[in-house]
């Protein structure tokens, strides 16, 4: 409903508040977009992180398949054959065995620091709730 002002000229008060309103809903829409885009980027640098634990933790996985191999070939040479074949065999499945564990424990490690959870979109969010519940 239109208003007379002081000097008896009809002013609409709700075209300045619908103004307002629709900052407000294309600002909230863009900061969601760029909310999500933060999300985004966030997961795909946390999936690389993750992926490379993947590949040390395969990898320690197939070292120490080799390296138990070498163990039992060594288990049989050493039955059959004298000290010096089957000693060499023991040392190649030792340092197979160390390696492929020191793999998998870097793979862990990275599995478990790269777990793919958007925080600081999430924070990010949290704080544009809070700031819009204030008055």
């Amino acid at each position: 409903m239109p208003t007379h002002g002081t000097n008896g000229t009809a002013t609409d008060s709700h075209v300045g508040l619908g103004d307002a309103a629709k900052q407000v809903a294309e600002r909230a829409s863009t900061l969601a977009r760029l909310e999500a885009r933060l999300a985004a980027v966030e997961l795909k640098q946390k999936l690389a992180t993750f992926s490379v634990g993947i590949g040390l933790a395969v990898g320690g996985v197939v070292l120490a398949l080799f390296g138990l191999g070498f163990l039992f070939a060594s288990a049989a040479a050493g039955i059959a054959t004298a000290l010096p074949m089957w000693a060499s065999l023991l040392i190649v499945g030792g340092v197979l065995v160390v390696v492929a564990t020191v793999l998998a424990m870097l793979g862990v490690k990275r599995l478990r620091a790269g777990a793919p959870v958007p925080e600081q979109a999430i924070e990010e969010a949290r704080l544009t709730t809070e700031a819009l519940r204030q008055p």
